[in-house]
Parts: C-alpha cells; sequence; structure tokens
C-alpha cells in the first residue's frame, strides 16, 4: 500500500489540496478527524482524560470540551508540560493505531492505487513513518496570516503565535519529498495536485 502524506502550516491551503484529491478517487484519512473520534463520550480515552482532569472538561452533552481542557493543561506553567504529555502519551498511540486502521480499509469504487494521510503534525510527530512519500502545501508567512486572519478572525499576534509553534516552513521543506507552492488560484491548486496524482499513480503501481 503505497501512501503519500499531505501537510502544511496554517492557512496553507492543505485541506483544499486535500479535497481535489478525493474527488480524483484517493482515499483519504484525517489525522484531525481521528484525533476527535478516539475522544467521544463513551470512549475509554475520555474517561480518562475526565479522571485526570475533572468533569469540568466535560460538555453537558457528554463530549470533551476542548477550550476547557487547554486551559486545565496551560493555568499551571510548572505543571503544563506534564499535563500535556501525559496527554499525548494517552492520545498519541490511539491517533496512530486508528490511522493504520483506516488506512488499511479497502474503498469501494476507489479510483486511486495510493492513499492520503492528511495530518497538520506529520513531521512533527510520528505519523510520517506511515507514509511513503511527503507531500507540504506551502505559502509564505505573510500570506498564511492573511488568509487565517480572513478565515478564523483570529488576530495578527494570534496566528503569529501558532505559526511560531508549529514547525518552521524552512524545516519541512528539508523533509518534504514535494511541495506544491499555493500562492495562484484554485485552478492553479487543481493543476499542481492532478500532477502529482499522475506520478502517485505511476510510483504506487511500481510498489505493487
Amino acid at each position: 500500500m503505497f501512501v503519500v502524506g499531505l501537510t502544511g502550516g496554517i492557512g496553507s491551503g492543505k485541506s483544499a489540496a486535500a479535497t481535489i484529491f478525493a474527488k480524483l478517487g484517493v482515499t483519504l484519512v484525517n489525522a484531525d478527524s481521528v484525533a476527535r473520534d478516539i475522544v467521544e463520550p463513551g470512549s475509554e480515552a475520555l474517561k480518562a482524560i475526565a479522571n485526570r482532569f475533572g468533569q469540568t472538561i466535560l460538555l453537558d452533552n457528554g463530549h470533551l470540551d476542548r477550550a476547557a481542557l487547554r486551559k486545565k493543561i496551560f493555568s499551571d506553567a510548572e505543571s503544563s508540560n506534564t499535563a500535556k504529555q501525559w496527554l499525548e502519551d494517552l492520545t498519541h498511540p490511539l491517533i496512530r493505531q486508528r490511522i493504520i486502521e483506516q488506512l488499511n480499509k479497502q474503498k469501494i469504487e476507489s479510483e486511486a492505487d495510493y492513499r492520503i494521510l492528511e495530518s497538520p503534525l506529520l513531521m512533527e510527530t510520528d505519523q510520517h513513518k506511515l507514509v511513503d512519500r511527503l507531500l507540504l502545501i506551502d505559502i509564505p508567512k505573510s500570506l498564511q496570516i492573511e488568509r487565517t486572519m480572513a478565515r478564523d478572525h483570529n488576530s495578527k499576534e494570534q496566528v503569529d503565535a501558532i505559526i511560531a509553534a508549529q514547525m518552521s516552513r524552512e524545516d519541512k521543506k528539508l523533509l518534504a519529498n514535494d511541495q506544491i507552492e499555493n500562492t495562484g488560484t484554485l485552478a492553479d491548486l487543481e493543476q499542481q495536485v492532478l500532477t502529482l496524482h499522475t506520478q502517485y499513480q505511476q510510483l504506487a503501481n511500481q510498489t505493487i
């Protein structure tokens, strides 16, 4: 099974690229969706989180209140690293296992011979070990800020802080096998995706 890892910084257009790949018939696994699935109400992971941080991190409907959890973790500077590490130790193996299960599922009427793992933390975690090739969607920082502010209605300071917490563009470029410079129109992005789609189909057939 040939797997392409798709990643990119905030505002880069990673999700737009993923949508285009999906329309081409590529089976897509989204790491963010998996991360939400493993803490659904009734899950062992959510029970463990509630036991550790208290019932106040749960919404009235039993779902995880992510904002409340973040506040709990980062409210105490001295203990935040320990709490964050505990949470990662709990969730990351579960996320990884669920990703593997989803990647291995056969998609009915799939038109592609490869699969895509879409993840914002592909290079920061060991998720990159699950893929055969890394595709980076990249844009200049100034455009990241502009697009993210318009999309999420965040301040420039908030977007700057998010970007600073992510792996740098330079480091991602060093690790990536392929790159799409997403500074043009949606049609430009579609054309670049189509070119890579053909390439990935050929690579997948070579590994069969």
